[in-house]
């Protein structure tokens, strides 16, 4: 069944009005004429039929306490990340408490700092809590850390950025919102070559990174089904502050688009150097790059023209986006990236799922359910086959048992320091 967000927000609209139509109508009056009686009598008749109404409109609810936890990097080198999606989610909360209408979420994020350890002792933070699901982890080394220990304690776990096979391999209990890495790597194989971007392409990723290499081995693999040459590949790793031989290399080679599937901050120092080179060529990275712009004393227009994958263009004038984009901006004072898009949907995902579950198996009170308990639900009823969500970052997003989603990527291009949609 195709749930969309802003159907949630109808619902509770409906549920308060047929519930102050009840409140209203069947008042007596002894001295009432025959007119008056039969008009109260008419009036009653109608609230009775709004009663049943309103009580099968809420037949199937989900009601409760629902406590759900958020592990990322809110503060650290991918603060930028975790930080944003936080917010996020927070929004998202804000909004299904914000209905009224007997669910209430109580949410409690914590601080990993992009570190596995200390994730999963974000993680254990939550688990003394009792959290019953997590929106997690942000990034893909911790979130493999956290994964293995959710799946052992049955804890669901909807990561809205941790894009490597790794997070979700084996485990049952792991999904998630964004694209994988495989996905990634050859949808931009797929968008360079049909929009003829180039033919001569450079990689520089990544190797100690499992994000930043699952998505070059699957683009080197569609590049060459596609006819694109990769002309010069190179490598880094975590530590790496000097890229003047990768930029050197690609520079010699004669590459016209250099391809970096890795995150925000040694992109910004690729882009430095390739201005110090007067290198010229197309730059064209993947999801980990949105955030670049939000960069502390960062030149944003080396950033110019530079082109990304992302599910979610902040400028779309779509109702859903636009609404969230205001209230994003009011609560962070920025425009949302799509890592903040993906952990809104990954909120709204879970919810929904618990609304479809309802409607089919009757009222849920989510209160006293275990975390066993509500993953056993949330699996069984995101990985259906009528299950769908439209949300900010994909319309009809579906999920497979192996807990990877299928929506459609967009293209933007940083234009005057912002992202605009292809």
């Amino acid at each position: 069944m195709k749930k969309k967000l802003l159907a949630l927000l109808l619902t509770g609209a409906m549920v308060l009005s047929l519930a102050a139509c009840g409140a209203d109508a069947g008042t007596a009056d002894s001295a009432a004429d025959a007119t008056e009686t039969q008009t109260e009598t008419t009036e009653t008749e109608e609230t009775t039929e709004e009663t049943a109404a309103a009580a099968e409109t809420t037949d199937g609810a989900v009601t409760g306490t629902l406590k759900l936890g958020f592990i990322g990097p809110i503060t650290g080198a991918a603060g930028q990340y975790g930080s944003l999606a936080n917010y996020g989610a927070q929004i998202a909360v804000e909004e299904l408490n914000a209905l009224g209408n007997g669910l209430t979420i109580e949410y409690q994020p914590e601080d990993d700092v992009h570190d596995a350890e200390t994730s999963v002792n974000a993680y254990n933070t939550l688990k003394d809590w009792n959290v019953q699901a997590i929106v997690g982890c942000v990034t893909t080394t911790p979130c493999i850390a956290v994964a293995s220990e959710a799946y052992s304690d049955r804890v669901f776990m909807l990561t809205p950025s941790a894009s490597s096979p790794k997070v979700t391999e084996d485990r049952d209990n792991v999904y998630q919102v964004c694209f994988s890495d495989p996905n990634q790597g050859s949808k931009s194989a797929e968008y360079i070559s049909e929009n003829n971007l180039a033919t001569k392409v450079a990689v520089i990723y990544n190797n100690a990174d499992a994000y930043s290499t699952g998505i070059y081995q699957t683009f080197v693999s569609e590049a060459e089904n596609r006819g694109l040459e990769v002309v010069s590949t190179t490598t880094f790793t975590d530590d790496t502050t000097d890229f003047s031989v990768q930029v050197t290399d690609a520079k010699n080679a004669g590459a016209e688009l250099v391809f970096l599937p890795i995150y925000y901050q040694p992109a910004s120092l690729i882009l430095s150097e390739m201005d110090k080179q007067g290198y010229e060529a197309t730059v064209f990275g993947v999801d980990g790059m949105d955030g670049i712009l939000g960069i502390e004393g960062f030149d944003t227009s080396l950033a110019e023209g530079v082109m990304l994958l992302t599910p979610f263009a902040a400028d779309a004038t779509d109702d859903a986006t636009v609404s969230f984009v205001k209230k994003f901006n009011d609560k962070a004072g920025e425009t949302p990236s799509q890592f903040a898009a993906d952990a809104y949907d990954a909120v709204y995902t879970i919810v929904e799922a618990l609304n479809a579950y309802a409607a089919k198996n009757g009222a849920l009170d989510v209160t006293d359910l275990s975390a066993e308990e509500l993953c056993d639900i949330l699996i069984s009823t995101i990985s259906s086959d009528d299950f769908s969500v439209d949300g900010l970052t994909g319309a009809g997003m579906k999920w497979n048992a192996s807990g990877e989603v299928n929506k459609s990527p967009k293209a933007v291009i940083i234009k005057d320091g912002v992202y605009v949609g292809m």
